[in-house]
């Protein structure tokens, strides 16, 4: 494996750090605003522009990378997120906030594509699963020790932005110092929904309750563990758990969709998430128990879009197959814009509890779903399943990085 990510070992430093500044301001901008005093719908609202911003960045970000080139976008991309990340310390209002997610949404997804394009280019064919191994870990990782990064406030409530922008300065460095010379980036066309939901069901709705869930966790998941009477520190680790557990089983159960039918398997993770998120509710205290439960929830709720991603495959030819995993991560981020406001909903209706609640609502249904599913069609032979590959829920690119897509013809 270290053989293979060599090449690319610049783009993985740079993700890690840009993850470990960046990926915690959605947990620090909740908690300030829970901390003022702001409703849950309206924490809803703020964390939901982020993803519509990660959803148009998605779309756009091709377009200036074509023009510019992608160090120049890379560069312009970090150097926006930075400034935004500084803005948050100028003046705290929710109508000011939102705005700045949504630029930090659009950011992100231009830094994603910039990389994910670069990794598609530089990846050897016969490594590529290793390589997107590897930009997971980097990703993840740096997104769950970035949390504790909530935890340095001190007497100056502006030093986890001033840190975070530091970090996402930082992270420039190794991409526009890098010898590599840029890649000429795809074109990635998404598939019809319609071609997608006839061809997988499941997998599209799969992927949109997949979406909402989590984007309701990562809009409201620090307001719930502060509204349980978890302090600063305890609820980094809460979120730090549940991210860094989201690495752990996509492999483990990837190995177990590829033996046995993958639908089953799919079900079998919307309901075990079901089970979880009514666990983490009945639990509603601190401690040991919370963060272990947090890390099962990451564990398999990580698992669900990679697993969606394989099973639409399986029922589509390889020349579709990286238009399908686009327009799946679009319904995703279509999902997860609309999981912060309606998770809140539920908060303000139900409590704290309402967050989990409804998260194990979403799985419920995905579980019910694919019930149905069952009885309306059968699953394909074992022999023609394609393999599993874990996937980041990021950008389209990201499609490029799995071996079974390398084929676009």
């Amino acid at each position: 494996m270290f053989s293979a990510v060599r090449p690319v070992r610049s783009l993985l430093i740079a993700i890690f750090i840009l993850m470990a500044g960046g990926g915690f301001i959605s947990t620090l901008v909740s908690v300030r605003l829970e901390t003022a005093g702001a409703s849950a719908l309206l924490i809803g609202l703020v964390g939901s522009t982020y993803f519509v911003g990660l959803t148009l960045g998605s779309l756009q970000a091709a377009t200036v990378i074509r023009r510019v080139g992608h160090i120049r976008a890379f560069a312009s991309f970090v150097s926006l997120l930075s400034a935004s990340t500084l803005a948050y310390g100028l003046y705290q209002a929710s109508g000011f906030w939102a705005a700045l997610r949504l630029i930090d949404g659009f950011c992100i997804a231009g830094v994603y594509v910039c990389l994910e394009s670069w990794l598609n280019d530089r990846a050897d064919p016969a490594a590529r699963g290793s390589v997107l191994g590897a930009y997971m870990i980097a990703l993840y990782a740096g997104q769950g020790l970035g949390q504790y990064l909530l935890t340095i406030s001190g007497a100056n409530p502006t030093w986890p932005f001033v840190m975070a922008s530091i970090l996402l300065s930082l992270a420039v460095l190794p991409v526009t110092l890098t010898r590599a010379s840029s890649p000429v980036l795809g074109d990635y066309q998404a598939l019809s929904m319609r071609r997608l939901y006839v061809a997988s069901p499941l997998g599209m709705v799969g992927a949109v309750l997949a979406g909402v869930a989590l984007g309701a966790f990562y809009g409201l998941g620090a307001v719930h563990a502060q509204r349980i009477g978890l302090d600063l520190p305890a609820t980094a680790a809460f979120m730090s758990a549940v991210i860094l557990g989201g690495v752990t089983l996509q492999w483990p159960l990837g190995w177990l969709s590829d033996r046995f039918d993958r639908r089953m398997v799919i079900l079998a993770v919307f309901a075990a998430v079901t089970g979880v998120a009514i666990g983490i509710t009945l639990l509603g205290s601190p401690g040991t128990a919370l963060l272990l439960l947090g890390g099962i929830f990451g564990g398999l709720s990580f698992a669900l879009y990679p697993l969606c991603v394989a099973h639409t495959n399986d029922r589509l030819t390889s020349a579709e197959r990286v238009g399908a995993s686009a327009g799946l991560v679009l319904v995703y981020s279509a999902g997860a814009a609309a999981g912060p406001l309606a998770g809140a909903a539920s908060m303000s209706a139900l409590g704290p509890a309402g967050l989990f609640l409804f998260i194990a609502a979403c799985a419920a249904a995905a579980t019910g779903f694919g019930l149905w599913r069952l009885a309306a069609r059968p699953s394909p032979p074992g022999e023609l399943q394609q393999s599993y590959q874990a996937l980041p829920h990021t950008t389209p690119m990201s499609a490029g990085l799995d071996p079974l897509t390398e084929d676009r013809s």
